[in-house]
């Protein structure tokens, strides 16, 4: 009977969640609503019953042995969500104990940003490395870090934040209700900002002018980028070089091999990863110099989110037949 994992990527809005073997093949995958269930339990017994009727229409009889789930502010030690600001259900949220009212298998929990790590690790452009974060450029910034070939959780399972390391004192507000951290200027709302700041203050020509500012999108800024535009790829260049500062930084803390780069801002290419590259060398400590790699993430957008919640399953039980 063949293994396979569930996994599960809770966010905001919508929930994907999929089967996949010890080799990264996606056998089924569907979605959700997420805020359709102001009730968490409703939620859980409504994921749980789509993933039941998946496994019961394959082909082939499957044996679960794990259900991966990555969620905003999941905390691997304690298998709860607390305090995710995005999603309906607000405090602490036991998701491994009502899961468990549904399968009588490992259920293992971390933010999506760690799921991706581990994802990355085990069926992308990180196999073979040890020490490497990833870094997902999305509507927020999220980061998952590999020391040794292990997950940094920290001592309270919360380790990893990049997104709220801050950037620039004083700078923008940012929705944890601090100010000037590095998703506020990183993360795809980030890069809007950046040029609709830049068209207010400037007389630049640009055709981003011919959108009204809150009909910008990453990829228009790319796309302009692509024809010449000058303030889309002075924004570019102005989130690189935030992005590359603080990753010299980062580079300090954890000394890894490469950071690879998940998310739509990070689909602009060179756009973003040439600016970044360079102002991280640029303000790195000479021994770490010409030493890290920026790579963009070898997992398919499509599935990546499903493919790293499984590979938390792998990592943790040790069937993996993948190399890693």
């Amino acid at each position: 009977m063949k293994s396979i994992a569930v996994g599960i990527d809770i966010g905001g809005t919508n929930t994907k969640y999929g089967l996949v073997d010890p080799e990264g093949e996606l056998l089924a995958a569907s979605s959700m609503s997420t805020i359709g269930y102001p009730q968490v339990e409703d939620y859980v017994a409504a994921v749980s019953h789509a993933i039941k009727d998946m496994i019961a229409n394959l082909a082939s009889p499957v044996e679960i042995k794990g259900i991966g789930i990555g969620a905003p502010n999941g905390n691997y030690y304690t298998g709860t969500i607390e305090q995710a600001p995005n999603l309906v259900w607000k405090g602490i949220v036991p998701l491994v104990e009502l899961f468990n009212q549904h399968f009588e298998v490992p259920v293992i929990v971390t933010n999506d940003a760690n799921a991706a790590a581990i994802g990355e690790l085990m069926y992308g452009a990180a196999k073979g490395f040890k020490d490497f974060a990833i870094i997902t450029l999305g509507t927020g910034v999220g980061s998952g870090f590999l020391a040794n070939g292990e997950l940094i959780y920290g001592h309270d399972g919360f380790a990893g934040e990049f997104g709220h390391v801050t950037a620039v004192r004083g700078g923008r507000l940012c929705t944890c209700g601090r100010r000037g951290c590095v998703e506020t200027y990183a993360s795809a709302r980030g890069v809007v900002l950046t040029v609709q700041e830049e068209l207010a203050a400037t007389q630049a020509d640009s055709e981003l002018r011919h959108l009204l500012p809150e009909e910008i999108t990453p990829k228009h800024i790319f796309e302009a980028a692509e024809k010449g535009d000058p303030i889309a790829q002075h924004a570019f260049e102005y989130t690189g070089k935030i992005l590359g500062e603080a990753l010299s930084n980062l580079v300090a803390y954890t000394s890894p091999a490469a950071i690879f780069f998940f998310g739509g801002v990070a689909r602009a290419g060179d756009w973003i990863l040439e600016p970044t590259k360079r102002h991280m060398e640029e303000n790195l400590l000479n021994i770490y110099k010409d030493k890290v790699a920026l790579i963009p993430s070898g997992l398919p957008d499509s599935d990546a989110a499903i493919l790293g919640a499984s590979a938390l399953v792998w990592k943790e039980i040790g069937e993996s037949m993948v190399n890693f």
